[in-house]
């Protein structure tokens, strides 16, 4: 199926914006080993920024509502925002807050590690939120993620549900005490990998039974929609009507930093354009694989005419 623009309100995302700094090694260090980078380089990243950038490449219209801090790198991320079609305007610069940042380590064989310092997106509050309210309507596509304050990210969801809007929340990071119970009842679906479903269940998928018990176990926390994602081995999606599982597509990785991300950027796309669960999972399936196939965050985002060209030559 493919994907066509329509009248529909836009797909929001509420949430964090980074500058990604990523070095390419050959393997990761141990404690106390010391490498030299094969190369590096600056990018724009962010579960937020990335989901935004990922959606708008597939000729979504987006609207990004998060913070930067008042600094050059401030600069740098609305430049890149702009470049990849997401307009800055709900961007809010925190005064006396830093720019988010993500440094980022990727080996030879396309994994990578992640340490974020997350600056004026801890700073995110109800001021954000009441930037986010006036764009709600019902039936509106809202991607959140768990990179800004949980308190913020509770009262942002209830918002979305007030105004009857449909949220897609990516639990990473899981907060160290766990997702707040609310939010499984707020959300629409939610899109966890093997390690945050592992987190929110106690459960370890590992290939499709594994993943359909731990969407059981999601179901029984209160949430409607999963979608359990099991990186190269697959994708898993459940609902009140049953279940499915959409194999890996072939493609040849080099970095995985951007999958997730890609992944919960296409699903928005196709859910927004009316498609079913199932064929928005395998539709977001293949834009999350082509993420692989490139180095960086919001610079690996494919475009529609990719992701729909990858559909047609491995069909389901």
């Amino acid at each position: 199926m493919s994907v066509t623009r329509s009248n529909k309100p836009p797909i929001l995302v509420f949430g964090s914006v980074n500058i990604d700094v990523g070095a390419r090694v050959n393997h990761f260090p141990v404690p106390g080993e010391t490498l030299h980078a094969l190369d590096a380089g600056l990018g724009l990243g962010g579960k937020g920024a990335n989901q935004a950038v990922a959606a708008a490449r597939q000729g979504a219209d987006v609207r990004f509502v998060g913070r930067t801090g008042d600094d050059p790198l401030a600069d740098f991320a609305a430049a890149a925002l702009r470049r990849h079609g997401v307009a800055p305007d709900d961007l809010y610069r925190s005064a006396g807050d830093l720019t988010g940042l993500a440094m980022i380590c990727t080996d030879s064989g396309g994994e990578n590690t992640i340490v974020v310092v997350g600056g004026a997106n801890m700073a995110i509050d109800g001021t954000d939120i009441a930037r986010l309210v006036p764009l709600l309507a019902p039936g509106a596509i809202v991607l959140m993620q768990c990179e800004i304050p949980m308190d913020t990210l509770r009262a942002a969801a209830r918002a979305v549900a007030q105004a009857g809007g449909r949220l897609i929340l990516d639990p990473a990071p899981v907060p160290a005490d766990g997702l707040d119970a609310e939010l499984f009842a707020l959300a629409e679906l939610m899109t966890p990998n093997e390690t945050e479903t592992e987190r929110l269940t106690g459960l370890r998928p590992h290939d499709p039974e594994s993943a359909r018990h731990a969407a059981e176990a999601l179901h029984g926390l209160g949430l409607r929609r999963a979608i359990v994602k099991l990186g190269a081995r697959g994708v898993l999606y459940s609902d009140e009507s049953g279940h499915g599982f959409v194999p890996p597509f072939a493609v040849a990785p080099i970095d995985s930093t951007a999958a997730g991300d890609c992944f919960n950027g296409g699903l928005a796309v196709a859910l927004s354009a009316g498609m079913d669960l199932a064929a928005a999972t395998r539709y977001a399936a293949a834009c999350g694989a082509l993420a692989t196939t490139r180095r960086g965050a919001s610079e690996a985002a494919p475009t529609r005419p990719e992701i729909e060209r990858l559909l047609a030559t491995q069909p389901g």
